[in-house]
């Protein structure tokens, strides 16, 4: 497991998780897998049994991860932003997430050239609905 000398595998091989501290796991829990689809994965129970975190796959090998806690007011000079979740068809995505009452924006084609809605979790924690285009700005490093 030990990069050799002039190996062209990379360091960092992709985004495993990003962890979002909530007010109420079980609202935040629904929010991601009832109205966002996406599914549980396990969840962090102590000794106790009591349910104190929770992994959501969101597809591939990437998760979300709650643990409910106590929300902090965001430090000063915290350089947080979003949290960006490609949808293969964004116009049906904010269909069906406005269906389950999400509330989304408007669907606009960024300065990337890929095309992004936006909408919030329970906590408040930004989320970019984002789809690719043919012209997508990224597309020079995936294809």
């Amino acid at each position: 497991m030990s990069e050799q000398a002039g190996s062209q595998e990379p360091l960092v091989s992709g985004l495993a998780h990003i962890c979002f501290t909530v007010a109420d796991l079980q609202r935040s829990i629904d929010f991601y897998c009832r109205q966002l689809g996406m599914t549980p994965a396990f969840e962090f129970r102590r000794p106790d049994g009591t349910h104190y975190g929770q992994y959501i796959h969101v597809g591939g090998r990437n998760f979300i991860e709650l643990f409910i806690g106590e929300l902090a007011e965001p430090a000063q000079g915290q350089a947080y932003r979003h949290l960006c979740l490609e949808v293969p068809d964004i116009e049906r995505a904010v269909a069906a997430f406005r269906e389950r009452g999400v509330e989304v924006g408007e669907i606009k084609l960024g300065g990337d050239q890929s095309y992004q809605a936006w909408l919030e979790d329970p906590d408040g924690n930004r989320i970019e609905l984002h789809q690719y285009t043919p012209t997508s700005k990224q597309a020079a490093s995936f294809s």
